[in-house]
Protein backbone atom coordinates (compact mmCIF):
# COMPACT_ATOMS: atom_id res chain seq x y z
CA UNK A 1 0.00 0.00 0.00
CA UNK A 2 3.03 2.65 0.65
CA UNK A 3 4.27 2.60 -3.48
CA UNK A 4 0.48 3.29 -4.25
CA UNK A 5 0.67 7.06 -4.57
CA UNK A 6 4.24 6.49 -6.77
CA UNK A 7 2.49 3.82 -8.89
CA UNK A 8 -0.45 6.36 -9.90
CA UNK A 9 2.00 8.70 -10.29
CA UNK A 10 4.58 7.15 -12.65
CA UNK A 11 0.94 5.48 -14.48
CA UNK A 12 0.11 9.50 -14.79
CA UNK A 13 3.62 10.17 -16.16
CA UNK A 14 3.42 7.62 -18.70
CA UNK A 15 -0.16 8.65 -19.64
CA UNK A 16 1.12 12.39 -20.58
CA UNK A 17 4.66 11.02 -22.21
CA UNK A 18 1.84 8.66 -24.72
CA UNK A 19 -0.21 11.53 -25.29
CA UNK A 20 2.64 14.09 -25.71
CA UNK A 21 3.98 11.30 -28.47
CA UNK A 22 0.89 11.20 -30.31
CA UNK A 23 0.29 14.68 -30.58
CA UNK A 24 4.07 14.95 -31.87
CA UNK A 25 3.88 12.69 -34.13
CA UNK A 26 0.73 14.12 -35.83
CA UNK A 27 1.95 17.46 -35.82
CA UNK A 28 5.52 16.11 -37.83
CA UNK A 29 3.39 13.91 -39.99
CA UNK A 30 0.93 17.12 -40.85
CA UNK A 31 -1.81 15.42 -40.02
CA UNK A 32 -3.10 18.09 -37.50
CA UNK A 33 -3.98 21.37 -38.96
CA UNK A 34 -4.04 24.11 -37.13
CA UNK A 35 -8.33 25.15 -36.66
CA UNK A 36 -7.30 29.33 -37.29
CA UNK A 37 -5.96 28.23 -40.77
CA UNK A 38 -8.58 29.28 -43.81
CA UNK A 39 -8.16 28.13 -47.11
CA UNK A 40 -8.51 28.26 -50.67
CA UNK A 41 -9.05 25.85 -53.46
CA UNK A 42 -7.05 25.98 -56.77
CA UNK A 43 -6.42 23.31 -59.50
CA UNK A 44 -3.80 22.17 -62.00
CA UNK A 45 -3.85 20.11 -64.86
CA UNK A 46 -0.67 17.44 -65.08
CA UNK A 47 0.34 14.92 -67.85
CA UNK A 48 2.11 12.85 -65.08
CA UNK A 49 1.92 13.13 -61.54
CA UNK A 50 4.33 10.76 -60.49
CA UNK A 51 4.03 9.62 -57.08
CA UNK A 52 2.42 12.75 -55.85
CA UNK A 53 0.09 11.82 -53.12
CA UNK A 54 -2.78 13.72 -51.19
CA UNK A 55 -2.08 15.94 -48.47
CA UNK A 56 2.11 16.42 -50.45
CA UNK A 57 3.13 19.80 -49.52
CA UNK A 58 3.15 23.23 -51.62
CA UNK A 59 6.14 25.29 -51.35
CA UNK A 60 7.17 28.15 -52.78
CA UNK A 61 10.71 28.87 -52.12
CA UNK A 62 11.05 26.08 -49.77
CA UNK A 63 8.07 28.34 -47.67
CA UNK A 64 5.24 25.87 -46.80
CA UNK A 65 2.09 27.75 -48.55
CA UNK A 66 -0.24 24.46 -48.53
CA UNK A 67 -1.22 21.19 -49.08
CA UNK A 68 -2.56 18.87 -52.19
CA UNK A 69 -6.37 18.14 -51.46
CA UNK A 70 -7.20 16.08 -53.78
CA UNK A 71 -6.49 14.27 -56.81
CA UNK A 72 -8.84 13.54 -59.67
CA UNK A 73 -8.79 12.35 -63.31
CA UNK A 74 -10.64 14.84 -66.08
CA UNK A 75 -13.04 12.74 -67.86
CA UNK A 76 -12.90 14.09 -71.53
CA UNK A 77 -8.90 14.98 -71.48
CA UNK A 78 -7.56 11.92 -69.36
CA UNK A 79 -5.25 14.04 -67.81
CA UNK A 80 -4.72 14.44 -63.39
CA UNK A 81 -6.20 17.10 -62.12
CA UNK A 82 -4.50 18.53 -58.87
CA UNK A 83 -6.72 20.60 -56.38
CA UNK A 84 -4.55 22.37 -54.15
CA UNK A 85 -5.25 24.03 -50.68
CA UNK A 86 -3.66 27.20 -50.27
CA UNK A 87 -3.47 29.15 -46.76
CA UNK A 88 -5.62 32.23 -47.12
CA UNK A 89 -2.29 34.51 -45.91
CA UNK A 90 -0.94 33.58 -49.36
CA UNK A 91 -3.50 35.63 -51.17
CA UNK A 92 -1.46 37.39 -53.58
CA UNK A 93 0.11 34.48 -55.69
CA UNK A 94 -0.18 35.95 -59.70
CA UNK A 95 -2.54 33.85 -61.79
CA UNK A 96 0.53 33.73 -63.84
CA UNK A 97 2.67 31.51 -61.74
CA UNK A 98 4.07 27.70 -62.61
CA UNK A 99 3.09 24.55 -60.59
CA UNK A 100 5.83 22.16 -61.17
CA UNK A 101 5.92 18.53 -59.39
CA UNK A 102 9.46 18.61 -57.79
CA UNK A 103 11.27 15.70 -55.72
CA UNK A 104 12.55 16.56 -52.36
CA UNK A 105 16.14 14.79 -52.44
CA UNK A 106 16.85 12.22 -55.34
CA UNK A 107 14.58 9.48 -54.79
CA UNK A 108 12.27 11.43 -52.19
CA UNK A 109 8.85 12.84 -51.76
CA UNK A 110 7.35 14.27 -54.39
CA UNK A 111 5.50 18.10 -53.70
CA UNK A 112 4.44 20.84 -55.77
CA UNK A 113 6.41 23.92 -56.03
CA UNK A 114 5.04 27.38 -57.48
CA UNK A 115 7.23 29.79 -58.98
CA UNK A 116 5.08 33.01 -58.97
CA UNK A 117 4.28 34.54 -62.16
CA UNK A 118 4.29 37.93 -62.89
CA UNK A 119 1.74 40.46 -62.05
CA UNK A 120 0.55 43.67 -63.58
CA UNK A 121 -3.36 44.57 -63.37
CA UNK A 122 -3.10 46.76 -66.51
CA UNK A 123 -1.88 43.34 -68.43
CA UNK A 124 -4.89 41.97 -66.84
CA UNK A 125 -3.80 39.46 -64.61
CA UNK A 126 -5.25 39.09 -61.55
CA UNK A 127 -4.19 37.23 -58.37
CA UNK A 128 -5.17 33.60 -57.57
CA UNK A 129 -8.49 32.72 -55.80
CA UNK A 130 -11.04 29.69 -55.08
CA UNK A 131 -11.19 27.83 -57.96
CA UNK A 132 -8.71 29.46 -60.52
CA UNK A 133 -6.69 26.56 -62.68
CA UNK A 134 -2.92 27.19 -63.24
CA UNK A 135 -2.22 27.02 -66.89
CA UNK A 136 1.29 26.48 -66.80
CA UNK A 137 2.50 23.50 -65.06
CA UNK A 138 5.50 21.30 -65.18
CA UNK A 139 4.57 17.03 -65.23
CA UNK A 140 6.66 14.99 -62.65
CA UNK A 141 10.16 13.52 -63.84
CA UNK A 142 9.73 9.73 -63.44
CA UNK A 143 13.43 8.02 -62.28
CA UNK A 144 12.64 5.37 -64.46
CA UNK A 145 12.16 7.21 -67.79
CA UNK A 146 15.34 9.18 -66.86
CA UNK A 147 16.84 5.63 -66.49
CA UNK A 148 15.54 4.21 -69.58
CA UNK A 149 16.71 7.33 -71.26
CA UNK A 150 20.19 7.00 -70.03
CA UNK A 151 20.74 3.17 -70.55
CA UNK A 152 19.48 3.14 -74.09
CA UNK A 153 19.70 6.40 -75.75
CA UNK A 154 16.04 6.97 -76.02
CA UNK A 155 15.35 10.40 -77.77
CA UNK A 156 12.18 12.27 -77.55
Amino acid sequence: MKYVKTEIMVGMFMLAGIVAAVVLCLKVAGLVMSEDSSTYTVMARFDNIGSLKIRAPIKIGGVLIGRVEKIDLDKDTLTPVVHMAIESRFNTISSESKASILTAGLIGEQYIGITPGFYDEDLGTTYLKQGDTLKDTGSAMVLEDLISKFAFGAKE
